[in-house]
């Protein structure tokens, strides 16, 4: 064999490796992004890749759609995150937001093997291990988004970097739905009470003897969620980041209702649950006259017991996203509360003030409402919205 065709075999096997490389950092990428995707479905992506010819991009992404895609809604959002991944020098307009730990590096060339090209196209720092990656791998992205994350939303006066909060708010709302069903599969493994009946068809296969016990479990059934958020003056900067916020819990959890309120109560349910941006801009328009004013939180609240207090339930966990800057009366908000805590499981109150130094719930509404909270909680960076999880995984 002539030397000539060993560097060429050896080039040839260098473009295969730094490609599945990057298919490893797309998987990577999908599930940061929302997308079902764990160890199972990254190695049956570089099986799919070494059967099907990873060379082949238009392949790849038929094959990787099938197997990533698991509902409609990733379906829709499947090719612009191929596209911002692998080609992104022919989509330089993408908006795709990467989550923590998945930087997009530069794409390959073209749809199929084109040597050289796809080899130098192959970006390998985007997917290296920490030490190595450079300022512009997955190192030097997932710090700058880890830093975005602990910075108070008050603090951040780019529009761009806002538009990246709401998208990573949206996110973490979807993530913490398959993190709960996580824990709840594996608190159910721990055990429970001997199901005998099992036991002894289970002993059969091995001679009456009982090798493998079966339990029975109680089967939890994921609680229900209202959410409502202040839109008023007050909240102006941070109620469009908590709108999606209750967005990504309207599309991760079937059974979830969000309301705004400021002076009045508003149900919004039907229009964050659009998968379009068009159609949701132009429903939250129709229904955002009057927002920017001031807050009646009690009057809201009793509208929200007279009409949708069938709502709650003893699974029900209610999380109200406000800073308490109220004009309204103290004593109705402690009535109406009341009132709602009698149905509900949880009462949350999430307050983008907490997380600020010296900050003392004074005002009359926080006065009136703490009595009747569960969890009261700072919500003023994205660090602060994770830790919900951990209250609905209680439930």
């Amino acid at each position: 064999m002539t030397s000539k065709r060993l560097t060429g075999l050896n080039a040839r096997a260098d473009v295969v490796g730094a490609l599945q490389s990057r298919l490893l950092g797309f998987t990577r990428l999908a599930r940061a992004n929302g997308f079902r995707v764990g160890i199972a479905e990254a190695v049956d992506a570089q099986r799919l890749a070494a059967q099907r010819g990873i060379m082949d991009l238009a392949q790849l992404r038929l094959d990787l759609r099938a197997l990533l895609c698991s509902n409609r809604e990733d379906w829709a959002r499947y090719d612009a995150l191929f596209e911002a991944y692998w080609r992104p020098h022919i989509n330089k307009r993408s908006c795709y937001q990467p989550m923590a730990g998945a930087a997009v590096g530069r794409g390959i060339q073209g749809e199929s093997g084109r040597g050289g090209g796809a080899a130098r196209e192959a970006d390998l720092s985007a997917d290296g291990d920490g030490a190595e990656a450079g300022a512009g791998g997955s190192r030097g992205g997932a710090s700058a988004r880890e830093s975005l994350q602990r910075a108070d939303f008050q603090l951040i006066n780019d529009a761009g970097q806002m538009r990246a909060l709401e998208d990573m708010a949206e996110n973490i709302a979807r993530r913490m739905r398959r993190r709960i069903e996580r824990r709840r599969e594996a608190a159910a493994k721990r055990g429970g009470r001997l199901d005998t009946r099992h036991s002894i068809r289970n002993s059969l296969r091995f001679g009456g003897v009982p090798l493998r016990l079966s339990f029975k479990q109680r089967r939890k059934r994921p609680p229900r969620l209202l959410v409502l958020v202040d839109v008023s003056r007050s909240m102006s900067n941070y109620s469009a980041l908590f709108l999606r916020f209750a967005r990504g819990i309207m599309h991760a959890f079937s059974n979830a209702d969000a309301f705004a309120y400021h002076t009045r109560l508003v149900h919004i349910s039907h229009a964050l649950r659009q998968t379009e941006p068009a159609r949701l801009r132009e429903s939250l328009q129709l229904i955002s006259q009057g927002w920017g004013g001031g807050t009646k939180i009690g009057e809201c609240m009793r509208d929200f017991n007279r009409e949708y207090g069938n709502l709650a339930h003893s699974r029900t966990v209610v999380v109200m996203v406000s800073d308490g800057l109220d004009t309204g009366d103290g004593r109705q908000l402690g009535r109406e509360l009341a009132r709602l805590k009698q149905r509900c499981r949880k009462l949350v109150w999430l307050n983008p003030l907490l997380g600020r130094d010296g900050y003392e719930p004074k005002t009359a509404a926080m006065l009136a409402a703490l009595p009747f909270i569960d969890v009261f909680a700072p919500a003023h960076n994205l660090r602060s919205l994770q830790r919900l999880e951990s209250t609905l995984a209680s439930v």
